[in-house]
């Protein structure tokens, strides 16, 4: 996630705005840091600065798992986007659905731009019309079909993937309803 941010987030933003990624090592290590690097952050957070967090659904109940961040924005004291009312938001939690990855799915175009062995019409079979909903797993599904086209032969370096596809994803071409959100979050914070 990381690396596809800082190759998504520059090409997002104004040349006026900045960006920085804390990356957590998986969602266990965000839960168990993440109110408290909140809490610190709400005691000297600028005005016009946002917080967004970003995680993997998973197989985690997506009501449950906002939930869930959105009470730990309520108890380090930041406004969510959620729960701003009319107040200028603070924080906003989006949701990767499933994962990663099927923001990759979403814009198959620049799958194919970075790995032109891939056929365009994958995206058009049955079970990954929708790339939020994409069963078993999504990446393991992206590794399949790029291993199968003579990419990744030794397993999926999500590291390169997330660099690669980074700098080409495009919101505009996206039919993965989790990106949009995630996009335009970023989008409406900026302006």
């Amino acid at each position: 996630m990381e690396a596809f941010l800082r190759g998504l987030l520059p090409r997002l933003l104004t040349d006026e705005r900045t960006f920085e990624v804390h990356p957590f090592q998986g969602r266990d290590d965000l839960f168990d840091k993440l109110e408290a690097r909140l809490r610190a952050y709400a005691t000297w957070l600028p005005e016009d600065w946002r917080i967004v967090v970003v995680v993997d659904r998973d197989d985690q109940d997506c009501h449950d798992l906002k939930r869930r961040l959105e009470a730990t924005a309520q108890r380090s004291g930041l406004v969510s986007r959620a729960h701003s009312k009319h107040l200028a938001w603070q924080l906003v939690n989006r949701i990767a659905i499933e994962e990663l990855e099927s923001w990759y799915f979403g814009d198959w175009q620049a799958v194919c731009a970075a790995y032109p062995n891939v056929p365009q019409g994958i995206v058009r079979k049955r079970g990954f019309l929708d790339p939020d909903a994409i069963k078993g797993g999504t990446w393991e599904a992206f590794e399949r079909v790029l291993k199968r086209h003579g990419y990744f032969e030794t397993g999926l370096r999500k590291v390169e993937a997330g660099r690669t596809l980074g700098a080409l994803v495009e919101r505009q071409r996206s039919n993965s309803h989790s990106f949009v959100l995630f996009c335009d979050a970023i989008l409406e914070a900026t302006t």
